[in-house]
């Protein structure tokens, strides 16, 4: 259980432990901080007011530890990201390459790659969500961004605390 491994691990061991649900390393300090949780809820809600009180260079560095959606993911969230995006990577050619060309659009307007918790959604859900929020301005679609990556984190609390998500 997530909890358990945080709360026991030293400071590294429990940022590495939390860094597999978030990459960014202010998230992860700020959560290790708050140690001892009584349970998963507590390391919930520390994580969501951590969420909003990370500066937009936290935020990007989280972001870019994201593959982009329907990509094969790499790095220390790539497990996470797989079943994630099983959805959008089972897609079919025509969805897919408008994932990629719809990526690419965001990527050149915004900066960064799109990222939405994915979770559940079917890949063309996600083409929809992603067209949308091209009408965002950067404001806005900055606080969508926080707003997904807390979802994501907190899923990935659940899953590693061997809950479902609710």
């Amino acid at each position: 259980m997530i909890v358990k491994r945080v709360n026991a691990g030293d400071a590294i061991e429990a940022r590495a432990e939390l860094l597999a649900c978030c990459a960014s390393r202010r998230w992860a300090a700020r959560v290790v901080a708050g140690r001892p949780y009584a349970d998963l809820d507590a390391l919930r809600a520390m994580s969501a007011q951590v969420f909003e009180e990370l500066a937009w260079a936290d935020l990007l560095e989280a972001v870019s530890a994201h593959p982009r959606v329907g990509e094969r993911p790499t790095g220390p969230e790539a497990g996470w990201s797989r079943q994630e995006q099983a959805a959008a990577a089972s897609a079919d050619d025509d969805v897919l390459a408008r994932l990629r060309a719809g990526n690419a659009e965001y990527e050149r307007r915004f900066g960064h790659v799109f990222l939405i918790c994915a979770t559940g959604l079917s890949a063309a859900e996600v083409l929809a969500a992603l067209r949308e929020r091209m009408g965002n301005d950067v404001d806005v679609e900055q606080e969508v961004v926080r707003a997904e990556l807390r979802k994501i984190a907190d899923l990935r609390l659940v899953k590693a605390a061997g809950g479902c998500p609710g």
